[in-house]
């Protein structure tokens, strides 16, 4: 029986622990609020979404400034070795060599397209929807980290709560050995059975010691993602983890993912980009137009200085091998526009599932919850009449111990289960594109 109780304590143990890890918080009283405005303003997730962006609007800003004029200026200096130049008049007559061993000229020229197949407007415009979609991608971002910041939250006080527990068993399993050994010493009681209850006592010993290296850890993890110094010490304010008992139906939650969802909206951004990506190609099959202007001025010593020679012009220019070579362009374009539309799909297949996943979990929880209240009331009873038997010689101490274990696992199982539902609901919230700071 010994071994039973230990095998059944080291199992509550083990539950627990991967409840317990990866995550931390702070020193003062701090609300879930203050928590995620924290997590949003220290999010490094958020600071990268952030260069992101400003690396999309810089791109938009390039795609436009393509609408922009072309300028530029250039000077060269001539020298020559023992340079001859002549010269000839109408009658073809030779004149003397002149002495020119430099010159000097430059040029000032601006160029602006008047036409270049459609390529710089498609250009900007899918530049425009990158861009909205990385902003998008940010809002998407921002929920991810609510969500990582609330779950963070749940477990430092699941394992708060648990080492609470653990802690309160504890001063009454040591009460416990006191009159224990005090029955001992009289020979009132066998001295198995205290080593029983002593052993009961150094179990939730060591439960409390991994319950609480869970804390300093999950401490230390929340300090990390809220930016604040490792030591500080963390109290939560876990009135506002409640569940609501009434949530809206599944098919409510898919319709709104598919609208609310800020990856649904990018992706929507990027087939948009995509499409203009498409056109953009097709532009090398058409010709280009420029209008032009320049200025000339040169000056050969002794012999030529030019100055005021402007020029106007316009062309037109077209490749004809695009003929051939433009049909690959637009196929990689089409193929990039195929990917995003798969994406798509599979994002969808994805949200109906994870929305469904959450909803079962939110409802299991719930259901937990029912089954876990009763089970509460249960072990405390069975301890209670267990207690009386053991003390009337009626049931073995083993039998006591295992009732003790057993009140404190349904406990500790019901405090978890709230926490869980309370976590489920905000997934499903998340899933569904519904999660909002404000709303905490």
């Amino acid at each position: 029986m010994i071994m039973l109780y230990k095998k059944s304590y080291v199992a509550i143990i083990l539950f627990l622990l991967p409840a317990l890890n990866l995550y931390a918080q702070e020193t003062k009283t701090f609300t879930l609020k203050d928590v995620i405005d924290l997590g949003i303003k220290n999010s490094k997730q958020l600071m990268l979404s952030k260069a992101r962006i400003d690396e999309a609007v810089a791109a938009t800003k390039e795609a436009t400034q393509q609408r922009l004029p072309d300028a530029s200026i250039s000077t060269n200096y001539l020298q020559f070795s023992n340079a001859k130049v002549k010269s000839y008049g109408k009658d073809t007559t030779a004149i003397a060599p002149l002495g020119v061993n430099s010159a000097l000229y430059g040029t000032a020229n601006v160029s602006y397209p008047l036409f270049s197949g459609f390529k710089i407007k498609y250009g900007i415009q899918s530049a425009e929807y990158l861009e909205r979609a990385t902003m998008l991608d940010a809002d998407n971002d921002k929920q991810e980290v609510v969500l990582n910041t609330i779950a963070a939250y749940v477990n430092l006080y699941k394992a708060n709560i648990t080492a609470r527990l653990v802690e309160e068993n504890l001063v009454q399993s040591r009460q416990r050995d006191t009159d224990f050994a005090n029955l001992e010493k009289n020979g009132m009681l066998a001295r198995n059975d205290l080593l029983k209850a002593q052993v009961q006592t150094s179990q939730f010993e060591l439960g409390l010691i991994d319950a609480q290296n869970a804390i300093q850890l999950a401490q230390v993890n929340m300090n990390l993602m809220l930016g604040l110094p490792e030591s500080t010490k963390l109290v939560l304010d876990s009135a506002s983890l409640k569940a609501p008992t009434e949530i809206k139906t599944l098919e409510e939650y898919e319709t709104f993912a598919e609208q609310n969802r800020y990856d649904v909206k990018a992706l929507d951004e990027r087939k948009k980009a995509a499409d203009a990506g498409i056109h953009a190609a097709k532009g090398d099959y058409y010709p280009s137009l420029g209008i032009s202007a320049g200025y000339i001025a040169a000056d050969l010593p002794k012999f030529i200085t030019i100055t005021n020679a402007f020029n106007l012009g316009v062309g037109i220019k077209y490749s004809i091998s695009s003929i051939w070579k433009t049909g690959a362009k637009v196929d990689q374009a089409k193929a990039r526009a195929q990917q995003v539309q798969v994406s798509e799909d599979m994002l969808f297949d994805d949200i109906h599932l994870s929305i469904n996943q959450a909803y079962e979990d939110y409802f299991s929880s719930i259901k937990k919850i029912d089954v876990l209240n009763k089970e509460v009331e249960q072990t405390a009873e069975n301890y209670r009449i267990s207690k009386n038997k053991y003390n009337n010689s009626l049931l073995t101490l083993t039998d006591l111990l295992d009732a003790d274990v057993d009140q404190l696992r349904s406990k500790l199982n019901l405090t978890l289960a709230k926490a869980d539902a309370y976590m489920s609901y905000q997934t499903l919230q998340q899933k569904a594109g519904l999660l909002n700071e404000q709303q905490f």
